[in-house]
């Protein structure tokens, strides 16, 4: 036999043997023992993406009761009534043209009063404020320590509602002050965060719009 076929012939059994040794020596993954094993080999699915929820908004309610007072509220005069009013938000409204402090609740109205209000000088401002802090025994640390009971802060640099000495010609720093009994009913009745809105000749009547959060 020719030398060269038979040198062709030895590389080609060489190497089919090394091909044998090869798969041989490669191991064989192991079947899953049980249906449990299969289904944690497999890779875990992600989580879905949940949708953030869009921010909470203030909803309008419409006044569904004014109390029942003849004539402007004199100073020192306040008013309350909460009977079968059922719950609901809590709304503050302070008109600085009527010097008029009104509570709703749900819509109803259940207080009102005459308050004190801020000169030329330190006006008490137009705008809507939550309130931040309550703290029924203030002491103020602005004005040499005046009292200010039932205090409801409404801005950080001291304007608040609280009870005062509501009288013809007596004026606050810009803060809102109403009678004692009138501003500890207030007092119990809001929480952090309801809102305030202090406005200038804006009256509402049954059927107008607020907004409650």
């Amino acid at each position: 036999m020719d030398a060269r076929i038979f040198l062709a012939s030895g590389f080609v059994a060489l190497a089919a043997i090394a091909g044998v040794l090869i798969v041989a020596a490669e191991p064989e993954k192991p079947a899953p023992a049980s249906l449990a094993e299969a289904k944690l080999a497999q890779p875990a699915p992600k989580p879905a993406t949940q949708p953030k929820p869009a921010p909470a908004k203030d909803e309008p309610f419409v006044i569904k009761r004014i109390l029942p007072i003849k004539g402007a509220i004199r100073y020192g005069e306040w008013h309350w009534d909460e009977h079968d009013v059922p719950p609901g938000p809590i709304v503050v409204t302070v008109d600085l043209e009527a010097r008029v402090i009104s509570v709703f609740r749900g819509g109803y109205e259940i207080g009102a009063a005459a308050v004190l209000l801020g000169t030329a000088d330190k006006p008490t401002p137009l705008g809507i404020f939550p309130i931040t802090q309550k703290d029924k025994d203030h002491v103020s640390n602005i004005y040499t320590g005046a009292p200010m009971p039932y205090m409801q802060r409404l801005t950080n640099d001291g304007i608040t509602l609280h009870g005062s000495d509501v009288a013809l010609g007596y004026a606050s720093h810009g803060c809102v002050g109403m009678p004692d009994a009138f501003a500890a009913k207030l007092f119990d009745t809001t929480k952090i965060g309801d809102k305030v809105y202090i406005t200038k000749g804006k009256q509402v009547g049954m059927g107008d719009s607020l907004i409650g959060g």
